[in-house]
C-alpha cells in the first residue's frame, strides 16, 4: 500500500484529490498538510510513501519543503503538482529532489499511474510541463546547444532514437513500451543506455537533448 501526503494551501484541490486517489487500489491518503512546514513535519512524524506537493504556498513553499524531504533519512518520493503560471519553479524543484511533476488538470488515471509509476522508480513529468521546460531552458545559445545534442544524439541506435524521442514526448515505460513493442525490461536497458550516452542524469536532460538535436 503506498501511503500518500496530500500538500497544498487550497482545501478543495485536496479533497479532489482524496476523492481521486480514495477508490485507488493499492494508495491510502494517510494525511494532509495546507504548507510546506506541515508537510516536513508530517513526513517526521508518520510513515508516508510519496508526497503530492503544491509549489506556491504560505509558510515554506513546495520548492523549499521538497528539498528538505528528500535529504530526510529514507524519504519519500516528491511529484508536484504545477500550473504553467509556475514553469519558472521547475528546474528548481527537480534540483530539490522532486521524481516527478503533473499538471492539477491532469486527468484522474494519469494521477494514479503517476503514483503508481513513481514508486515503480520511474520518474514522472507532464508532457505539456516537459515541452515548457523545454522553451525555458533552451530559450538562449541555441546554435551551441544544438551542435552538442548533435554529437551525443549521434552516437545512439536507431532503436535507442525511437525511446529517446518517446522519453522526449512524456511517455512512461509502459507507454513506450506498448507503441515500440518491447517489454518493460528492454525499455528500461534501452534508457539507461541512452541515459549514459547522453550524459543525461533525468528524463528531462533526455528531452532537452533530443530537442536541440532537432528530433522532438
Amino acid at each position: 500500500m503506498t501511503r500518500v501526503l496530500l500538500t497544498d494551501d487550497d482545501p478543495l484541490v485536496r479533497a479532489g484529490l482524496g476523492l481521486i486517489l480514495g477508490g485507488a487500489p493499492g494508495i491510502e491518503v494517510v494525511a494532509e498538510a495546507s504548507d510546506g512546514r506541515e508537510a516536513v513535519a508530517t513526513v517526521r512524524e508518520r510513515p508516508v510513501d510519496l508526497v503530492l506537493m503544491d509549489l506556491r504556498m504560505p509558510v515554506m513553499d513546495g520548492i523549499e519543503a521538497t528539498r528538505v524531504i528528500t535529504t530526510e533519512p529514507s524519504p519519500p518520493k516528491v511529484v508536484v503538482l504545477t500550473t504553467f503560471d509556475a514553469d519558472d519553479h521547475i528546474v528548481r524543484a527537480l534540483a530539490a529532489g522532486a521524481a516527478g511533476f503533473l499538471l492539477k488538470d491532469t486527468p484522474p488515471p494519469r494521477i494514479v499511474q503517476a503514483i503508481q509509476s513513481v514508486m515503480a522508480g520511474e520518474p514522472i513529468l507532464s508532457p505539456a510541463v516537459t515541452a515548457n521546460l523545454i522553451r525555458q531552458i533552451t530559450a538562449d545559445g541555441a546554435d551551441q546547444r544544438r551542435t552538442a545534442a548533435e554529437r551525443l544524439v549521434a552516437t545512439l541506435t536507431e532503436r535507442e532514437l525511437d525511446v529517446a524521442h518517446a522519453v522526449g514526448q512524456g511517455r512512461s515505460n509502459a507507454e513506450i513500451a506498448a507503441e515500440l513493442f518491447m517489454s518493460l525490461a528492454t525499455v528500461k536497458a534501452h534508457i539507461s543506455r541512452i541515459f549514459a550516452k547522453l550524459d543525461a542524469s533525468n528524463r528531462v536532460q533526455v528531452a532537452i537533448t533530443m530537442h536541440d538535436a532537432g528530433r522532438l
